[in-house]
């Protein structure tokens, strides 16, 4: 049996993804206006999305995320301690996590390399 989903009208985004918003244009020391550049939207939109005065479309969100060099996933909701907890560890100063992933070839290879000699 499936279980109806009552749909869900936003009356402004999560405030812990406009803080988020926030912290990456901060850390960048972009304006509003710099940012609203960026992305072609007039800078009091900038300031109604991060006060929550307005919620953007989706495709506004996900260039406004995309420019502060974040990204929006889907998780299963199961996971999503989960994956707060990876973001805490990686976000903590003198955290000492290790990418999944090389970031390039170079550094594939070289790891291949002194796998090898061992």
């Amino acid at each position: 049996m499936k279980k109806h989903i009552k749909p869900l009208r936003l009356q402004g985004l999560p405030a812990d993804l406009r803080e988020e918003i926030k912290r990456a244009r901060l850390k960048r020391e972009w304006s509003q206006r710099e940012l609203a550049a960026k992305i072609g939207l007039p800078q009091p939109h900038i300031s109604a999305i991060e006060s929550g005065e307005i919620v953007p479309r989706y495709d506004t969100l996900l260039d406004l995320v995309r420019v502060l060099d974040h990204d929006i996933l889907l998780v299963p909701r199961t996971l999503v301690p989960a994956v707060q907890s990876l973001i805490r560890a990686q976000s903590e100063p003198g955290s000492m996590e290790q990418p999944l992933y090389a970031a390039d070839e170079d550094e594939t290879s070289s790891d291949m390399r002194s796998k090898d000699e061992f």
